[in-house]
């Protein structure tokens, strides 16, 4: 889980965003944010690297943007405290009103959490939840990501066929990070519903996404009353987060009703979405670099974990499921890539384009499970780093080792060209998956 949702910026289907005219022998800038841009944009990215390392282009949404592209100067932006998180930094013009966040979260009054706010109130609310994603507390919740992953591959195994997003990547997160924050198993297909139409905001009904934040935010400040009504006077071990916010809040933590359920959203918004990544495109690399995927079978029947281990953050360098990192905004001048940044200017790290940077990977387009020099920032870096970085690597881990080693002759069902991206901003994932394998009892 990070800091990381998918905020709107979509794919035009048209015409794609204005850039700057070229200059001398400068040749002219790629189109970005188009249909074919999305399918692969690292040639795109690379071409940013060299000629314009920190660009500013009009934005699908009309929002116009820096994009920092190069690994030196994305990690110093992320790390850098004159870019805030807050939009009230942004001077918004009247056509991009509201198209720097998630849709809905203004009127649904779920601004308060962590990808929007500074120091101190950061760094207040990031240590209530901290515990909850602690390498132990992660550890004790392994045996439960392992049921939910063998239930879900038991549902399919038998048919020989899938589409891995729909059956298996999507669901997988969304019941773990239910049961992290202690939605019921019962509601949790309605979180599962409401999900879906956020992550799919570009081929649903028209509002959709808004009304799904609406509905969601209405059942977590009931879950809430709820669960303040029967909380125990003292904590059992384990304890759902959403019991942890509101014992933290009634013990003199001063967290509001609006903090609370605006933190509960974004774990669980920000905590899906990364992960369905994350699988979704992991398998797909496997299934397209056989000798890559061989190896790692070659080493799960073997009962090693150390190709697993460094295997998902090579796939997360690769083709990582956060492609870019969610909005910054300068609140005073300053200077990136000799660019000068004015105040108010929106600021987005290309996590893709600095993860694939020749001047800080060796053979960066080249897909090396055992790469051990593996830096990435694919989950962030500085103080907005990433807090459930340890839960999604061992969704990672469990769903490609399980997925690998159930079904060893899975492959793709279409070619490659046939499939399809998500539209959007700031999340990399497929919309569909669809496989074949023998079928197994």
């Amino acid at each position: 889980m990070t800091d990381q949702p998918s905020p709107t910026g979509a794919p035009a289907g048209g015409t794609p965003p204005t850039a700057p005219a070229p200059t001398g022998d400068t040749p002219a800038p790629p189109d970005l944010f188009t249909w074919e841009f999305a399918t692969d944009p690292y040639p795109a990215y690379a071409w940013l690297r060299e000629h314009a390392p920190v660009h500013k282009t009009r934005l699908p949404s009309g929002v116009e943007a820096w994009l920092v592209t190069r690994y030196a100067d994305a990690k110093q932006t992320l790390a850098d405290n004159r870019l805030s998180k807050n939009p009230a930094h942004h001077d918004e013009p009247a056509h991009a009103k509201g198209k720097t966040g998630i849709p809905g979260e203004r009127k649904a009054e779920l601004m308060t959490h962590l990808l929007n706010i500074d120091p101190p109130d950061h760094t207040r609310l990031r240590r209530l939840v901290s515990k909850a994603f602690t390498p132990r507390r992660v550890a004790e919740f392994a045996p439960r990501v392992q049921e939910l992953t063998d239930q879900l591959i038991d549902r399919f195994a038998t048919e020989g066929s899938a589409d891995l997003i729909h059956e298996f990547a999507f669901p997988l997160p969304i019941h773990a990070i239910c049961d992290l924050l202690g939605v019921p198993r019962e509601d949790q297909d309605d979180f599962r519903d409401w999900a879906g139409m956020m992550i799919r905001h570009q081929g649903g009904p028209r509002g959709g996404v808004a009304r799904s934040v609406k509905k969601m935010r209405g059942y977590l400040a009931e879950l809430i009353h709820r669960k303040r009504e029967a909380l125990p006077d003292t904590p059992a071990p384990g304890e759902d987060l959403i019991s942890g916010l509101i014992r933290a809040s009634d013990h003199g933590e001063h967290l509001t009703e609006n903090e609370a359920a605006a933190m509960a959203f974004i774990l669980l918004f920000a905590g899906f979405e990364t992960t369905v990544n994350l699988i979704g495109n992991g398998t797909y690399a496997l299934l397209t670099h056989p000798e890559q995927r061989a190896r790692l079978q070659t080493s799960l029947a073997a009962k090693e974990t150390g190709l697993l281990e460094t295997g998902v953050e090579e796939l997360l360098r690769y083709d990582g499921p956060v492609e870019l990192a969610t909005w910054r905004f300068a609140t005073e001048p300053l200077t990136l890539g000799g660019q000068h940044i004015a105040p108010g200017d929106p600021v987005l790290v290309v996590l893709a384009a600095a993860d694939r940077d020749p001047a800080r990977f060796a053979d960066p387009d080249v897909l090396d499970l055992s790469r051990r020099d593996n830096q990435h920032l694919g989950y962030g870096h500085g103080i907005h780093y990433c807090l459930g970085a340890p839960l999604a690597r061992l969704e990672g881990q469990t769903a490609l080792g399980t997925l690998l080693t159930r079904l060893p002759d899975l492959r793709l069902a279409v070619e490659p060209g046939e499939l399809r991206w998500r539209g959007g901003l700031i999340m990399r994932g497929l919309r569909t998956l669809p496989v074949e394998f023998t079928p197994v009892g």
